[in-house]
């Protein structure tokens, strides 16, 4: 098994390695000799969405390309709801953990140093199926703004308490989300 995560580590390596920003933010996540050393104090950039803790690794506005990195931290069943982004694509890269995604009907595993796509206006959603998720996501539209609007800055390195929103929470999110471009569809896929 170890031989197996390392031989997916090396591979996504060597696929972000090449790219000018990608490689300086990836790199340093991904590398192994990275685990327990990528701890951020909670400032602005650190933050609560949901249940889960998010770490802004490239903010947009600090680049010419308008890409945000943000790094998403997650415990088992972590999981929005079934949602479009319509100004958009989003890529995961998969750090700790398995996920499950669905695109377009789509189901779809994934497991760490996998890279999953998902095309601006397609239907997903993702859940955390192992004890502990952590990837990447990177976008280059109003996600980043999105994230910020609906998020509180964390008040501790720790993921957030982990209890079910309120109907409030819900429609707070929704209404969120379509002011930056994403529609919510339905419930979490299972």
């Amino acid at each position: 098994m170890k031989a197996f995560v390392v031989a997916a580590i090396s591979r996504s390596v060597r696929t972000l390695k090449h790219h000018p920003i990608l490689n300086r933010v990836a790199l340093h996540a991904l590398h192994p000799a990275m685990k327990g050393k990528h701890k951020m104090t909670a400032t602005a950039d650190s933050l609560w969405f949901m249940t889960a803790h998010l770490l802004i690794r490239l903010k947009q506005s600090d680049n010419t390309e308008g890409l945000s990195i943000i790094e998403h931290r997650m415990a088992k069943d972590f999981a929005p709801p079934l949602h479009v982004h319509h100004q958009e694509s989003e890529t995961f890269v998969i750090l700790e953990g398995r996920f499950r995604f669905q695109r377009d009907g789509e189901v779809i595993e994934a497991d760490v140093g996998d890279t999953i796509h998902l095309p601006k206006n397609c239907v997903h959603g993702f859940r955390v199926v192992s004890d502990y998720g952590r990837c990447l996501t990177i976008t280059n539209g109003p996600f980043e703004d999105m994230v910020r609007a609906a998020a509180r800055p964390a008040a501790t390195d720790e993921l957030p308490e982990q209890t079910p929103p309120t109907l409030e929470q819900q429609q707070a999110l929704a209404q969120i989300c379509s002011a930056h471009a994403i529609d919510l569809l339905g419930p979490p896929i299972a």
